[in-house]
């Protein structure tokens, strides 16, 4: 009879936790992205704190962003706990947040924070963001409260690393 209870009892236990860690694993793969207008974005760009922000414009689409994602990530993971916040700026199509955006992401296990956006005045917001701005991306915005500046380049680590570095001087 002890025996019987006691394999009820582990067999329940073990259902139990095997159901508990696919909760886990499903909530960890769970990827929520915002969409965000201009006028909702605009904040991120504009920050008056002692932090060091890297915003970095891109799409999955776009060959030259995702080969220069990995600098980024790499900067997100050197230069976190050091005052500095790294956001990805997708704009990806609103169709394709689901089939492309979510699943890119967690194929490269981003780190950083993503943001979608999505504004039909490109006209206003492109020449907002930066005056020489030709709309093209990757494109790259580094700022604090006493400097800004604004990349239309692709990027890797080492160039990456000394722009970032000339907003601690």
């Amino acid at each position: 009879m002890y025996r019987v209870c006691f394999l009820l009892l582990f067999i329940l236990t073990s259902i139990s936790c095997k159901i508990s860690n696919e909760e886990k694993i499903a909530k960890e793969a769970l990827i929520e992205i915002s969409t965000l207008n201009y006028q909702q974005l605009k904040p991120l760009l504009h920050k008056n704190d002692d932090k060091v922000y890297v915003i970095n414009f891109w799409a999955t689409w776009c060959v030259p962003c995702v080969k220069e994602l990995p600098a980024f990530e790499k900067l997100y993971d050197n230069y976190n706990d050091k005052n500095v916040e790294v956001i990805l700026v997708s704009l990806d199509f609103s169709k394709q947040i689901e089939s492309n955006l979510i699943p890119f992401i967690k194929e490269k296990k981003l780190k950083s924070k993503i943001v979608h956006f999505e504004d039909k005045n490109e006209q206003f917001w492109i020449k907002d963001i930066a005056e020489d701005w030709s709309g093209s991306i990757p494109a790259t915005l580094i700022y604090n409260a006493k400097k800004r500046k604004f990349y239309e380049k692709s990027f890797d680590y080492e160039e990456l690393q000394v722009e970032l570095q000339t907003f601690f001087k």
